[in-house]
Formats: C-alpha cells, sequence, structure tokens
C-alpha cells in the first residue's frame, strides 16, 4: 500500500450528484477507483448512471458501504460541515476540493476533528498511480514507480509528474496537499509517511511562496530523512511583496514567506532546488544516483 490510500481503499463522494461530483466520479471510476457510493441531501435511495448508490448523510454511506475514504465536491459555505458530518461518521481520510472556504472555519474543523486526515482544501487530491485516484488530478500523466510527490500546486503537480514519467521515473504516492493559508495536511505530515514507506525511495517537494511549510520541510528533512534523497521547486519566486499569487496562501507580507527563505532553507538542509519543473527528472536521478 502507497500512503494513505490503495486499490482497495472505499471511497465516497460528498456532492456526487452536483455537475463537478458527478464528472469527477466518472474519472475516479474510468482510473479504477472503489468508489462505493456517495453523499447528497434529499436524494437518498437514488443511483447514479453508473450504478453507485446515493444517500443522504455520510452516516448513512459509511454504514451500508463499509467507506473510510471521502472526497467533497460541497460550496464553500456548507463544506467545514460536511468535513464535521465525514469525521461524525468515522471517515478516516478526507480529501477537500472546494475552493473559497473561510479561513477561520478552517482553523476550527482541523482543530476539532483529529485523528481524521484531512487532504486540502483547495487541493487537487491524491493519486497512488496505477491503483486509486481521489481528486481531480489527470490520471492519464502518472505511472507506477518510487519518487513521492508532495505540492501545493495543482497544475504544477500535473507538470512535474508528466515530466517524471516521461524520464522513466514513476511515483509511488502523489499529495497536493492545497494552497490556502489553513489546510489539514502539511508538507512534513507526508515526509513523515515517505520516510517510513518502503515503496519509496526519492521525494520531490513542490512549493510556492508565502507561509512557513516549506522552512518547516527542509527542517523535518534534515533530521529525518538522511537516507532518501529530496528535491524541491518553488513556484513564485519573481512574484512581488504584497501580490497574491493564485492560492489564498501565496502572499509574501514583509520579509515572512519570501522565496530567498525558502531556497535558504532547502540549501541548508542539503536538497536541491530547480530553476524550472523540466530539470527535476535529472535532479532526482542525480540525487538517487549520488546516494548509492
Amino acid at each position: 500500500m502507497s500512503i494513505w490510500l490503495d486499490k482497495n481503499s472505499k471511497v465516497i463522494v460528498q456532492g456526487i450528484t452536483g455537475r463537478e461530483g458527478l464528472f469527477h466520479t466518472g474519472r475516479m471510476l474510468a482510473y479504477g477507483t472503489n468508489i462505493v457510493g456517495g453523499v447528497t441531501p434529499g436524494k437518498g435511495g437514488t443511483k447514479i448512471e453508473s450504478g453507485q448508490p446515493v444517500f443522504n448523510t455520510v452516516k448513512d454511506a459509511v454504514d451500508a458501504t463499509g467507506a473510510t475514504h471521502t472526497i467533497i465536491f460541497v460550496p464553500p459555505p456548507f463544506a467545514a460541515d460536511a468535513l464535521y458530518e465525514a469525521y461524525d461518521a468515522g471517515i478516516t481520510l478526507a480529501v477537500c476540493i472546494t475552493e473559497g472556504i473561510p479561513a477561520h472555519d478552517m482553523l476550527k474543523v482541523v482543530a476539532t476533528t483529529q485523528p481524521m486526515r484531512i487532504i486540502g482544501p483547495n487541493c487537487p487530491g491524491l493519486v497512488s498511480p496505477g491503483r486509486s485516484l481521489v481528486g481531480i488530478m489527470p490520471g492519464h500523466v502518472f505511472a507506477p514507480g518510487r519518487v513521492g510527490m508532495i505540492s501545493r500546486s495543482g497544475t504544477l503537480t500535473y507538470e512535474i509528474v508528466d515530466g517524471l514519467t516521461k524520464a522513466g521515473l514513476g511515483q509511488s504516492t502523489c499529495v497536493g496537499i492545497g494552497g490556502d493559508p489553513i489546510i489539514g495536511t502539511t508538507f512534513v505530515d507526508c515526509l513523515r509517511e515517505f520516510a517510513n514507506d518502503p515503496e519509496t525511495d526519492a521525494v520531490v517537494v513542490c512549493g510556492e511562496i508565502g507561509g512557513s511549510d516549506e522552512e518547516d520541510a527542509a527542517a523535518f528533512i534534515t533530521d529525518h530523512l538522511p537516507n532518501k534523497p529530496v528535491v524541491a521547486f518553488i513556484g513564485g519566486r519573481s512574484a512581488p511583496k504584497g501580490k497574491r499569487l493564485g492560492h489564498a496562501g501565496a502572499i509574501i507580507s514583509g520579509n515572512f514567506g519570501t522565496p530567498e527563505s525558502k531556497l535558504a532553507a532547502f540549501a541548508a538542509a542539503g536538497v536541491p532546488v530547480a530553476e524550472r519543473p523540466s530539470e527535476i527528472p535529472r535532479l532526482v536521478e542525480e540525487r538517487r544516483a549520488a546516494r548509492v
């Protein structure tokens, strides 16, 4: 099993009958994800076209299917409640795709729903290549292998993974942790899992300006990943201070969250930082060769 997800993981979709939920359910099913049902209040007892049952509540879905994972396509005003409902029903991993959840809502959710693992919000999800995909990622760019991937950016994830795959470097697990200021799973959380994962022998960290996640990751790498090579990329290095770059968390305030601090932290940890995504496969191969 890769980290947090394998082909047997039972997944439900909260918001399964909505436009986005229905579309991405079809894509996940096509990839081989074990989607056992979905939730839309008021539509319990029906089925979607591919045959998955719809339930009124997450508890009903869990009781009927034994689901352990959920993916949430719920509008921002209601997404925090959807996470609480998943937690109350005993879900162990929730992927929250929703963008625009108020930060104050997420502060409370993250503080009160442990030990449920939350990926996101405002994320593309996670994938165990060749096994299961829970998210909105384009499955065709992934290939099974031994390189772990963690990213704050969905689009950069796909670009970097496509380059790795074309270079013959398959992936063990890829996690899009999300671009909001308050998220459920950090770089360090993922690195901790990859450090102990026998299926991962190298890791790519795709960060961006804003926040201190990358600095925290660099410190963790120094102490806990001495035998697994790590390569990094920092998006938004040319963005002016005070200018938000795409994600709500990608903003430099004063000297906080600057690319310089992130580059310095990775340099101190001995982690090479690519100037552009296309350099990452070469750096991974060089770092792996140096560890042999």
